[in-house]
């Protein structure tokens, strides 16, 4: 069972607006996630090999948003607020709690915009509450012309579009085929709608193959964006990612080990040469697709 919690601040300000995912705030309903990526940034000892064992739930979240979007609103401080940095903001236990959908209320009351990322079916419950925010938000003067005046930014997480690849790395996360139909749903509802491919597999989703998929469906589907990124991989622990993934790969990929362990033996990021290598075919497909590689 979750543990329920009580915060002193559930709203944070970013010290400097990423230009990738124009977060000015950052909202985190939940710790902890049990869509339990093996690859997420947030594991480690805190957490444990588990994610979904050490879930909290912020139970007074809702009053202090209010609280803090009021003074927020009040010195006219807007901003985007990414729902979620750390965790998904539309887990399993959101259909019990809805903490989501209520600070949907509350950012829509002080016409905030914001960007949903999210792994899940789930945020098709609030379609409502996202086109309100969508037609009414107060948006940074900056981002006025370069979002349209578009309040509402939803993007979509993949690292596959393969089902069984999925099972494997992101196991409590909703299916890729599940995923891209509401994504498709998402885009007729005319929102603001990209992917956030992060992270690809090496040799696994980043493949000639594959990276073909991923362009020519999410092209069909008519996305305004699609924002790729290599996989990075921390710590050496029991419950960290580089050793949770390592593992993964060693049981479903053996053939893949020991070009796992060479990228990463001696840090959590890809070798240089990939990247360089990455970022020249992510550039190549978004020219041959037509999808733009930016909000």
């Amino acid at each position: 069972m979750p543990r329920e919690i009580e915060v002193k601040s559930v709203l944070n300000k970013t010290k400097k607006r990423d230009d990738c995912f124009l977060d000015d705030y950052t909202l985190n309903l939940y710790s902890s996630c049990s869509f339990n990526c093996l690859y997420c940034y947030i594991r480690g000892s805190k957490y444990g090999t588990n994610l979904e064992d050490s879930l909290s739930i912020k139970t007074n979240a809702i009053e202090v948003l209010d609280r803090q979007l009021f003074n927020r609103a009040k010195k006219n401080e807007y901003g985007i607020i990414i729902l979620s940095s750390a965790t998904d903001p539309y887990l399993q236990i959101e259909k019990k709690y809805e903490l989501t959908r209520e600070a949907l209320k509350v950012i829509a009351k002080y016409k905030f915009p914001v960007h949903i990322i999210t792994k899940s079916d789930l945020i098709e419950r609030d379609f409502d509450l996202l086109h309100q925010i969508d037609k009414t938000a107060i948006l940074p003067q900056d981002l006025k012309i370069r979002l349209n005046n578009r309040g509402t930014i939803i993007s979509f997480s993949f690292s596959t579009l393969d089902n069984n690849v999925a099972k494997i790395f992101e196991k409590g996360a909703t299916k890729p085929t599940k995923r891209l139909n509401v994504l498709n749903r998402t885009v007729n509802k005319n929102f603001y709608t990209g992917v956030s491919l992060m992270p690809l597999l090496p040799f696994i989703s980043d493949t000639t193959e594959h990276l073909d998929l991923l362009f020519s469906t999410f092209k069909a589907s008519k996305v305004s964006y699609v924002l790729p990124a290599t996989i990075t991989l921390f710590g050496n622990g029991s419950a960290d990612s580089k050793t949770l993934v390592i593992n993964a790969i060693r049981k479903y990929y053996p053939e893949l080990e020991n070009k796992y362990l060479n990228y990463f033996k001696s840090g959590s990021q890809m070798p240089t040469f990939y990247k360089k290598a990455f970022a020249n075919k992510m550039k190549e497909l978004s020219e041959k697709y037509e999808i733009s590689d930016r909000i």
